[in-house]
């Protein structure tokens, strides 16, 4: 066996045990709790975490650090059963009160044998009021699935399971708010909504169910982290800005079409009671 034949399979040993011996990403390293620590329990040496709801409280937790475009994964398991006025929420925002930027997922509670909505929602420039509700073409809890949020200078996409759910471009160039100028960090909640949650607020929570429980794993943060390098958001060689990020591919725009067709229940841009003119980025091209 020749040197260079041993120095390569003792590199590659090196590097497969270097593999096996690394631990997954655990909750503490990249988030604390913020609200309500008894209700949330780690879970598998710290890679995954039980949040709780009970009548005495819900709870929540976000980022150690802001982060500026970049995208967020984390795999979620939902309340099973009747979840009728709960929401667990899986968001982005940016911390400040006057001018606000924020990328919402909610879970939005339901009877038994309903299907799960969710609801995403875009805060830019302190505008929101930006709602859209799907249906879920699966049981989201009877299983773990993926929800991602992709945000870089071009489009902010909402996924679950790779599958594009929801589609805001920067489209500033017309006027229409784009959140880019305020980092922000990652955060999630468990907590009652019954006065709107599930079926606008006619299905209340019913609390001999208690305690709900949602399970949360693989905590996947990959952006600018703030305070960090001056020029990291602007780098256009972040893999999040590459070519292939900065529209959907055809396939992501064929399972995109289905799930707004086959499963979308109400868009704010066809509310024409909230809005006799349709904001301008519902405008058609946009």
């Amino acid at each position: 066996m020749g040197r260079t034949t041993v120095l390569s399979l003792t590199f590659f040993l090196l590097a497969l045990v270097a593999i096996v011996g690394a631990r997954p990403a655990t909750f503490l390293q990249d988030f604390r709790i913020t609200w309500a620590e008894t209700h949330i329990k780690q879970l598998q040496g710290g890679t995954a975490i039980q949040l709780m709801l009970d009548p005495s409280s819900g709870c929540g937790f976000a980022s150690n650090k802001q982060y500026h475009y970049g995208r967020v994964s984390m795999k979620i398991k939902l309340i099973p059963a009747d979840s009728a006025g709960t929401v667990t929420a899986f968001y982005m925002n940016s911390d400040t009160d006057t001018v606000r930027d924020e990328l919402d997922f909610e879970f939005l509670g339901n009877r038994s044998g309903q299907p799960y909505t969710v609801q995403t929602n875009i805060y830019a420039h302190g505008k929101g009021d930006r709602e859209q509700r799907v249906n879920l073409w699966f049981d989201p809890a009877a299983d773990y699935h993926t929800y991602s949020i992709l945000w870089n200078h071009y489009h902010v996409v909402f996924s679950v399971d790779d599958v594009p759910i929801r589609v805001y471009k920067n489209n500033e160039g017309r006027g229409v708010p784009y959140p880019k100028a305020q980092p922000m960090g990652v955060y999630s909640t468990l907590w009652e909504a019954d006065d709107w949650a599930t079926r606008g607020g006619l299905e209340k929570i019913d609390w001999s169910k208690a305690p709900f429980y949602a399970y949360y794993k693989d905590f996947d943060i990959e952006g600018c982290a703030v305070p960090g390098p001056a020029n990291c958001a602007s780098n256009p060689n972040n893999w999040w800005e590459g070519a292939v990020y900065r529209q959907l591919s055809p396939e992501q725009a064929r399972k995109y079409r289905w799930v707004r067709t086959q499963y979308m229940i109400y868009d704010y841009c066809t509310d024409k009671s909230r809005y006799p003119v349709p904001p301008p980025e519902c405008l058609s091209g946009i």
